[in-house]
């Protein structure tokens, strides 16, 4: 009876830790997920605007963002949720950035929950990282 108490126990111990061991921050298509922990606001200019491919998922649109302490990959949302948007993204634009950082490629980025561009604010997730697309469910 001991053996196998010990058996289980170590079993559950083992299957914990491969839980645990896991790569953080990783939605349920294997994107990056949204951390409010690492939650910052930065502001610089739009060096870049580019569509990217996401396998599995629909083409999302990125900003790269020259701030005071480098650049930054500024992940926003879907490309055609953001085109349905307002808000317009341009090389050489100023805007400030709230999100949760992170790293894409070897590389600091950004998971956008909210941009300020040209006294407009334009809001993506909330406060919990819930997009504003997903309809209330966790996607990202």
């Amino acid at each position: 009876m001991k053996t196998r108490t010990f058996l289980s126990l170590t079993f559950i111990a083992l299957l914990a830790s491969l839980v645990w061991a896991q790569p953080p921050r990783r939605g349920r298509w294997g994107g990056m997920r949204y951390d409010p922990a690492t939650e910052v606001t930065v502001t610089g200019k739009i060096t870049e605007v580019k569509k990217v491919e996401h396998r599995g998922m629909m083409t999302g649109l990125h900003v790269m963002l020259e701030t005071e302490k480098g650049t930054l990959d500024v992940h926003l949302g879907p490309a055609p949720f953001l085109e349905k948007s307002k808000m317009t993204f341009e090389k050489g634009e100023e805007m400030e950035v709230t999100g949760s950082k992170t790293k894409y490629d070897g590389s600091d980025a950004i998971i956008a929950r909210e941009v300020k561009k040209a006294g407009q604010v334009l809001t993506l997730r909330d406060s919990q990282g819930i997009p504003k697309w997903s309809r209330g469910r966790r996607t990202s």
